[in-house]
């Protein structure tokens, strides 16, 4: 009596702690999550994709991608931008994300005109580019009669000796400095006379008498504040490319606000949603559970902040969306620790066992969703690459949290020895359930023991074959809903609380001088399609426009067709190369076969995606394709389920008598152990997306119809379709000695580790 008292007290003190844990996260979320650095799709802002091209059309360079990175960051921090965003992509384009920024316009033009310096004769012939200089080699110096001057740092000193050599040696032996030379209006007959003042872009026609192989001095009639901006001129104009825009989009402040205020609140009903479920579902072990997700969402936060993170808009969506299959991990777990209890075990036996049986399948799992996530982040751009490091973190912290920080809680409890007769309790289990090994009872059978998955195979393969062939259709005839990441153009995406019709806003179009524009409404939003790539002006007019007409919110997107077809390559090199790592990774831990009928299934789940798609008129963006790589990294996560049962329920058997009849069998009562899991994994992923449709922002709205489209297809294959693959695969195969193989960790016992699992 005494145990039990001791016990439930132990219960009650580590449950407050538990609670108290929980309040101290949230407090702790709140400061952390307002100090994350949040990107202009949540805060306003623009974003601009530049191409960078050699201005004397030589190739572009490591170190001439490197230098305009360099001279973009100058410029930003003359803007006074907190924390810009510049990333190079590939070998010859740069991403500028101002998130926040006070006035757009200025900062589009400031970045537009990157100054870019040349050396020519007085003909106005090329001689060098700012290539023979080191970056950032223009310092504030002195002539030899101690007034200011400009020094700059030679780093090509040979061509700078040829050059010299060769000039010195002319009748009219000038090099003329040029800044941002226009062919057009530039001329040193012209604007001799002017070097070095503001009327002219020529900064000085310097006499060489001899060859230099060194550095060299600009001076004139310089005041020390003249030298002092010419030093900057220089330094921000010693560029060896010129950048062209060929992408942009532009977020009004309020907009990026209102997105982030219902995403959070979506987000919030998603995670509460899931707590009462496990709670309801799991009881006690539910509520432990429910810890393990707060402290998860504590890190992921934690760890998103301590890499730099930029917190968008599909980064959220991924943390949501990884709160789904991060608690699939102690869904696998729970339902493995019921089996146990199933057998007649004792609640400790069942959690050990049931830490040890489910923890390959949670691993590969992982695993498999954490290749598509760095296959995403390596192909993917911009909120691609947003999405994947979110998924990344995820799934890393998930390990952490949901698998050995849940055990720990779990084995705390069991241990007080509270809950020994409380099963159903502690995990939903009534103890009159529970067979009694010792009277030689057995167990109640499985649920589902009487349903046969595979009865009707044929129409089993009918029903997503008959989807694909009507979406192949109208793929064929139709073609997709291609957004303008897929087709290149413009995108104006217009909210307000003011009346807006389909006919009103084609006549603002038609004054605006657009009349071939594609209009989509919904409440109080307006989605508009302009086919041509605008340029800064013509954003810029539309933007005013709207705000000014309808006191509106403003999102405008630009995709040019060098981006669009970057885009379309780099998406279906993602997609192939997902499916070769899944088939290699999936090969080594299980077998050939295995990874073949997985493929299927995940082909199978991408083709469903795009037959609805085509036959919904949903359009196809960027995240589309961000959806169809994280649905690709679930549905192989849910399928290694069900075959690492089929596997662990086929070395009980002996394979030379395994007949088709009785493999059959086997792969049915696999997938019926597992069903109940399925289903509430299902469901628990579900849940987000489901209320990210309802409640969160039309920015993802695509991308959740993806994933839940998705997600049902992903719970049908791994049920049916890989399986199905894989029993038409293994049928030749009956019968012969299998080959031995080499053992990896799920085939070991767990590692003890004192404190945690022993």
């Amino acid at each position: 009596m005494k145990e039990k008292k001791s016990g439930k007290k132990k219960v009650i003190i580590s449950s407050v702690i538990l609670i108290f844990l929980v309040i101290g996260i949230v407090a702790l979320c709140v400061p952390l999550f307002k100090n994350l650095k949040f990107g202009l799709d949540l805060q306003g802002g623009f974003e601009i994709l530049y191409k960078a091209e050699s201005i004397d059309e030589s190739k572009m360079s490591k170190e001439k991608i490197t230098a305009t990175y360099k001279t973009l960051s100058k410029r930003i921090d003359s803007l006074g931008v907190s924390e810009p965003e510049i990333i190079i992509e590939g070998n010859d384009k740069i991403r500028v994300k101002l998130a926040g920024v006070s006035n757009p316009d200025e900062a589009r033009g400031q970045l537009s005109t990157v100054a870019t310096l040349s050396f020519r004769d007085t003909d106005d012939h090329l001689l060098m580019t700012s290539e023979v200089l080191k970056a950032g080699g223009a310092k504030i110096g002195q002539d030899s009669s101690g007034r200011p001057a400009v020094s700059l740092s030679v780093k090509d000193k040979d061509k700078f000796y040829e050059v010299t050599s060769s000039i010195s040696q002319k009748e009219d032996n000038k090099i003329v400095i040029w800044l941002d030379y226009n062919d057009l209006m530039d001329s040193y007959s012209k604007e001799g006379n002017l070097c070095g003042t503001n009327a002219s872009n020529c900064l000085s026609a310097a006499t060489v008498s001899q060859g230099f192989a060194s550095d060299v001095i600009i001076q004139g009639n310089f005041t020390l504040e003249e030298v002092s901006n010419l030093v900057d001129l220089i330094n921000s104009g010693s560029l060896p490319s010129k950048l062209t825009e060929i992408s942009s989009n532009t977020v009004g402040a309020s907009f990026g606000d209102q997105t982030l205020k219902t995403t959070l609140i979506a987000g919030v009903i998603a995670i509460g949603s899931i707590i009462l479920l496990l709670i309801c579902v799991y009881h006690f072990a539910g509520f432990v559970s429910s810890v393990s997700m707060m402290i998860y969402a504590f890190l992921v936060f934690g760890v998103f902040w301590v890499v730099g993170g930029v917190l968008t808009l599909p980064g959220i969506a991924a943390l949501v969306l990884g709160i789904g299959m991060a608690v699939d991990s102690n869904v696998i777990t729970f339902a493995r620790i019921r089996e146990e209890l199933m057998k007649g075990k004792s609640l400790m036996n069942a959690c050990r066992e049931g830490f040890k049986e489910s923890f390959s399948a949670i691993l590969d799992s992982n695993i498999t969703t954490l290749i598509v996530a760095i296959i995403m982040f390596i192909f993917g751009e911009s909120s691609i690459k947003g999405f994947a490091t979110m998924l990344i973190i995820t799934v890393l912290v998930t390990m952490v949290t949901m698998v050995f920080l849940t055990r720990f809680l779990i084995r705390i409890f069991v241990k007080t020895g509270y809950f020994d007769d409380k099963t159903n309790l502690f995990i939903k289990i009534r103890k009159e359930d529970i067979p009694d090994v010792n009277r030689n009872e057995k167990a109640k059978p499985n649920k589902f023991h009487k349903i046969n998955f595979f009865a009707h195979t044929k129409a089993i393969i009918s029903i997503p074959v008959i989807i694909i062939l009507i979406g192949t259709v109208i793929m064929a005839t139709t073609g997709l809903n291609l957004g303008i990441d897929y087709k290149s153009g413009t995108s104006v995406t217009v909210v307000s609380d003011t009346k807006m019709s389909i006919n009103g806003i084609q006549s603002d179009m038609k004054k605006l001088g657009y009349k071939n524009t594609k209009i989509n409404k919904s409440d109080d939003e307006v989605i508009i399609r302009i086919d041509k790539s605008l340029d800064g002006d013509k954003v810029r007019e539309i933007n005013q426009y709207f705000e000014e007409k309808y006191d509106a919110k403003v999102n405008i997107g630009v995709v040019s067709n060098i981006v669009q077809k970057e885009l379309v390559k780099n998406a279906i090199l993602s997609v192939l190369i997902a499916l070769v790592g899944i088939i290699v990774y999936v090969s080594l831990r299980f077998k050939f076969s295995y990874a073949v009928g997985g493929v299927v299934a995940l082909l199978h789940d991408v083709l469903i995606i795009f037959s609805l798609f085509a036959i919904l008129r949903f359009e196809v963006s960027s995240m589309f394709i961000a959806a169809i790589l994280a649905i690709i990294g679930y549905s192989i996560n849910d399928t290694i389920v069900s075959f690492d049962r089929i596997r662990e329920n086929i070395k009980k058997e002996n394979s030379k008598k395994m007949t088709y009849e009785k493999f059959k069998a086997l792969c049915n009562s696999s997938i019926q152990q597992t069903f109940t899991r399925t289903i509430y994994t299902t469901i628990t992923t579900l849940l987000p997306v489901v209320i990210l449709i309802l409640l969160g922002s039309s920015g993802i709205f695509t991308f959740n119809m993806a994933m839940l489209f998705g997600l049902i297809a992903g719970t049908y294959s791994s049920i049916y379709i890989a399986t199905i693959i894989f029993m038409i695969l293994e049928k030749k195969n009956l019968g012969k000695e299998e080959k031995t193989k080499k053992k990896y960790y799920d085939e070991l016992e767990e590692k003890k580790i004192k404190g945690i699992n022993c």
